[in-house]
């Protein structure tokens, strides 16, 4: 998959992030969805297909990730 062009991309965090808290931020930008550490913007992001990362959201809900 060709990298986009994040120059444009519109990041949304969660809004129950706390101030000062870690988390990722989220980009749908083309045909990718773009994630990113919020305390390092700057220290790289995955890019993901959005069909893949459908899937990992259906795992997250199905508890598929759960930690014991």
């Amino acid at each position: 998959m060709q990298q986009p062009d994040l120059s444009r991309a519109h990041w949304r965090k969660s809004s129950l992030s706390g101030s000062g808290a870690s988390c990722v931020e989220v980009a749908f930008v083309d045909d990718a969805v773009a994630v990113r550490d919020t305390k390092d913007r700057d220290g790289g992001t995955l890019v993901f297909q959005r069909d893949d990362w459908k899937a990992f959201i259906e795992g997250v809900r199905q508890g598929k990730f759960d930690l014991d």
